[in-house]
């Protein structure tokens, strides 16, 4: 089996494990505080 690439393919890029969980925390986490926020700011709305 060759290693060689054909042109116009894609080869799938190794991510680190731990890079790929700090990207989510830096995204997940002001996320899941707004979402928080959001949802008691409605309940104290309409509650």
């Amino acid at each position: 089996m060759s290693t060689a690439h054909t042109p116009g393919t894609q080869v799938p890029a190794k991510a680190s494990t731990g890079r790929l969980g700090v990207a989510w925390a830096l995204v997940g986490v002001p996320l899941a505080y707004g979402v928080y926020e959001t949802l008691t700011r409605v309940a104290a709305l309409f509650g």
